[in-house]
C-alpha cells in the first residue's frame, strides 16, 4: 500500500494498493501539493494531472508521461526526468535546479519563470515552447529550440553547443559567457565563436 500525502497537511491525496509507483497509470490525478520527494516514478503516467506545488525533489521520473500536466510552482531539484514526455506541460515558476532532463520532450510547453540553474537539457526537444526562464549554467547542448520563446531568458554560462535556435524569439535574452559553438541562431546563421562576451555587440545584432 502506498499513500501519497500532502507535503504540508499530511492529508492523504491518493491511496494505491501497489508496492511501487513505477509504471503506474495515474493520468488525471489530483495531486496538488503532493510529497513525492525521492519517489521511484520511472515510466509513471501522470498525463493531464494536477501536480501544482508538488515536491518531486530527487525523484526518479525517467521516461515518465507528464504531457499536458500542470506543474506550476512544483519542485524538481535534482530529479531525474530523462526522456520524460512533457509535451504541452505547464511549469510556471517551477524549481528544476540541477534536474536531469536529457532527451526530454517539452514541445509547446510553458516554463515561464522557472529556475533551471545547472539543469541537464542536452538533446531535449523544446521547440515552440515558452522558455522565459533561468538557464544559468544549464547544459542545452544539441537541444531543439526552434521557434521557442526565449525572450528575457537567462542563459549566462549555459552550454548551447550545437543547439538549434532557428526562428526563436531571443529579445532581451542574457547569453553572457554562453558556449555557442556550432549552434544555429534565430536567423539561421551558424555560430562559430566560443563564448559570448560583453563587447560582442555586432554578434548580438544577428539575433
Amino acid at each position: 500500500m502506498i499513500e501519497i500525502k500532502h507535503k504540508k497537511t499530511g492529508e492523504v491525496l491518493l491511496s494505491l494498493d501497489v508496492e511501487t509507483l513505477a509504471g503506474e497509470k495515474l493520468a488525471g490525478a489530483q495531486l496538488n501539493g503532493a510529497d513525492l520527494s525521492g519517489a521511484m516514478l520511472e515510466g509513471v503516467n501522470l498525463r493531464n494531472s494536477d501536480l501544482r506545488n508538488a515536491d518531486f525533489r530527487n525523484a526518479n521520473m525517467e521516461g515518465a508521461a507528464l504531457n499536458e500536466a500542470c506543474m506550476n510552482n512544483a519542485m524538481f531539484d535534482h530529479a531525474n526526468l530523462a526522456r520524460a514526455n512533457l509535451t504541452s506541460a505547464q511549469l510556471h515558476d517551477a524549481e528544476l535546479v540541477e534536474a536531469n532532463l536529457a532527451g526530454a520532450i517539452f514541445r509547446y510547453g510553458d516554463m515561464a519563470g522557472a529556475n533551471l540553474t545547472g539543469a541537464n537539457l542536452s538533446g531535449a526537444d523544446m521547440s515552440m515552447a515558452t522558455l522565459r526562464a533561468n538557464f544559468h549554467r544549464a547544459n542545452l547542448s544539441g537541444a531543439d529550440l526552434r521557434a521557442a520563446d526565449l525572450s528575457g531568458a537567462i542563459l549566462t554560462q549555459a552550454n548551447l553547443e550545437a543547439a538549434d535556435m532557428s526562428h526563436a524569439k531571443m529579445g532581451g535574452a542574457s547569453l553572457m559567457g554562453a558556449n555557442l559553438v556550432g549552434s544555429i541562431a534565430a536567423n539561421g546563421q551558424r555560430h562559430e565563436a566560443q563564448t559570448v562576451k560583453a563587447a560582442a555587440k555586432k554578434w548580438w545584432q544577428v539575433w
